[in-house]
C-alpha cells in the first residue's frame, strides 16, 4: 500500500500541476528499457501489446511487451486513464518516465504520462487467454496468432538468434554466401538442396554456405517432417578427409548453441522448463563431450545386438530409420555420434567412393543426435573425373551433368560438404517433440494454412 500510495502521488503532481515543454521522448524497445542501467526519470516512449491489465482502486499497473525479451515491462498508471480499453492483445504507445521500480519483481517501471491504444482487441473473442497455458497443438490451429503468446515468442527468439550465430560462424573464414535465385525463363523445380550449386562455387572459394529454405515432396504429417524447411549447407574446399569435415559440424553445432544459451538464456529456459523438464541437462551433456564416430558396420552390429525388437530389421546394406538412429544415440550415453562410410549403393553419385572392395563403402557421415536421429548429412565429394563418368553413366545422367564433369575437368580439388536442417536443430537443442513448433508457418502434406 505504501508503494502504491507513493506512485500515485507522483503521478498525480504530474497531472495537476502544468507540464512545463518536455523534449521528445526516446523511443526504447521493452528489452532496453528492461537493460536501463540508470532509470533516473528519463522520458521515454514504447510500443508494445498488452499482457496483463491489473487495477486497484487508485492505480493502474499493465505489462506491455513488443516481442524483444520475454519479459514485459510494467507500466503504472493513475486509474483515471479509461482501463475499459486497456484490455489485454491490445495494442498501444506509452509515453512516460523510466524510473527505477519500488517492487522486487523488476529493476525499472514506466510510470505512464500517456496512453494511446493504436488497435484495440475483443479480448474475450482473442483465443489466447491471459495467464492460461495452452498446450502446443492448440496454438498450431492459429498460425497468424500464435507468435503472440510467450512460449512462440520465445522459440522464434531463439531462432532468430541460432540464424544470427550460424552466419556469425561462417563469417569469419571469409566463407562466401551463396544467395538464392528466384526467377527463371527456363522450367524449374523447387530446390532440395543448393549443394551441387555450392560445389559451382567451392570451385573459385575455398569455402562457401547457404543457408534458406528447402522444399521436399514428403508424403508425411509425421512430428519429423515438412514440406519446406530451412537448411545450412557448407562446401569446402581441399578438404581430403571425413575427420576434418566432421570437426567443422561439430564445431557449428556447439558454437552455435553455446551463443543461443548465452544470449537467449530465459527463452531457452522457458522450453526446458514448461516443455521439456530435463532437456538442460542434456543439452549440456551434449556441448561437454567430443562428439562419438562410428562406422556404418559397427552401427549395423550394434542393431543386430539390441534386445529391442526394431520395426525395420537392420541388415548391411539397409539404410538406418529413425528407430535406428534413436537407439545408436542412446546406446552412445545421449551423446551425438557420427556414422561414417556407408555402403555405395545408398549414397547419390557424388560421394566419394572409399575402393575398399568387397564392402564397396562411400565417405559419407550422417550426425545422430538426441531426441531427433540424423541432424547433420554430408560426405566427400568425388573430385576424380573418371570415378565420376562412370557413376553418372551407370545412372544414365551423363547428359544432365555433363557441367558437373567439367568441374572436374577443369581444375579440380578433393573437397566435401554437408547440410543441417535447422528446424531439427532448434528441436534438439530445446527438446520440442513436434518439428511443427519451431518454424513460423508450418507447411506440410494436405496442409499450408498461411
Amino acid at each position: 500500500m505504501f508503494g502504491a500510495r507513493c506512485l500515485l502521488r507522483a503521478l498525480r503532481s504530474c497531472s495537476s500541476a502544468p507540464c512545463p515543454r518536455h523534449k521528445p521522448s526516446a523511443k526504447l524497445s521493452v528489452r532496453d528499457a528492461l537493460g536501463a542501467q540508470n532509470a533516473s526519470g528519463e522520458r521515454v516512449k514504447v510500443q508494445g501489446w498488452i499482457r496483463s491489465v491489473r487495477s486497484q482502486k487508485e492505480v493502474l499497473f499493465l505489462h506491455v511487451n513488443d516481442g524483444s525479451s520475454l519479459e514485459s515491462l510494467q507500466v503504472v498508471a493513475d486509474s483515471s486513464f479509461d482501463s475499459r480499453e486497456l484490455a489485454f492483445g491490445s495494442s498501444v504507445e506509452v509515453q512516460g518516465q523510466l524510473v527505477k521500480s519500488l517492487s522486487k519483481r523488476q529493476n525499472v517501471e514506466l510510470k505512464a504520462e500517456k496512453i494511446e491504444v493504436v488497435g484495440n482487441c475483443d479480448a474475450k473473442a482473442f483465443p489466447f487467454k491471459y495467464k492460461e497455458r495452452h498446450p502446443l497443438e492448440y496454438l498450431r490451429q492459429y498460425p497468424h496468432l500464435r507468435c503472440r503468446t510467450n512460449v512462440q515468442g520465445s522459440i522464434l527468439r531463439v531462432r532468430s538468434e541460432a540464424t544470427a550465430a550460424i552466419h556469425s560462424f561462417f563469417k569469419p573464414s571469409s566463407k562466401i554466401k551463396v544467395p538464392e535465385e528466384n526467377f527463371f525463363n527456363v522450367p524449374v523445380f523447387l530446390t532440395v538442396s543448393g549443394q551441387l550449386h555450392l560445389e559451382v562455387m567451392s570451385g573459385a572459394f575455398t569455402q562457401v554456405f547457404t543457408f534458406g529454405p528447402t522444399f521436399r515432396a514428403e508424403n508425411s504429417q509425421s512430428r519429423r517432417h515438412l514440406a519446406e524447411f530451412y537448411m545450412v549447407e557448407a562446401e569446402i574446399s581441399f578438404l581430403e578427409s571425413l575427420q576434418d569435415l566432421m570437426q567443422v559440424m561439430e564445431g557449428l553445432f556447439k558454437t552455435t548453441t553455446m551463443t543461443v544459451l548465452s544470449n537467449c538464456p530465459e527463452d531457452v529456459e522457458l522450453c526446458h522448463k514448461f516443455i521439456a523438464p530435463g532437456q538442460k541437462d542434456r543439452l549440456e551433456h551434449m556441448l561437454k563431450n567430443n562428439f562419438l564416430i562410428i562406422s556404418y558396420t559397427e552401427a549395423m552390429e550394434i542393431l543386430k545386438q539390441a534386445s529391442q525388437n526394431f520395426t525395420f530389421t537392420p541388415e548391411w546394406g539397409a539404410d538406418l530409420h529413425t528407430e535406428h538412429e534413436k537407439y545408436l544415440v542412446k546406446h552412445c550415453g545421449d551423446i551425438p555420434v557420427f556414422v561414417i562410410n556407408y555402403p555405395l549403393a545408398l549414397k547419390p553419385f557424388y560421394m566419394r567412393d572409399n575402393e575398399d572392395s568387397p564392402q564397396h563403402t562411400v565417405a559419407a557421415v550422417d550426425l545422430l543426435v538426441p531426441g531427433v536421429g540424423e541432424l547433420f548429412g554430408g560426405s566427400l565429394r568425388e573430385e576424380r573425373y573418371h570415378f565420376l563418368e562412370q557413376r553418372l553413366a551407370r545412372s544414365g545422367l551423363t547428359e544432365a551433368y555433363q557441367w558437373y564433369l567439367d568441374l572436374r575437368r577443369f581444375g579440380s580439388v578433393p573437397h566435401g560438404g554437408f547440410g543441417m536442417g535447422f528446424e531439427r536443430y532448434l528441436q534438439c537443442i530445446l527438446g520440442i517433440d513436434n518439428i511443427k513448433d519451431v518454424i513460423p508457418f508450418p507447411r506440410f502434406t494436405h496442409s499450408c494454412l498461411l
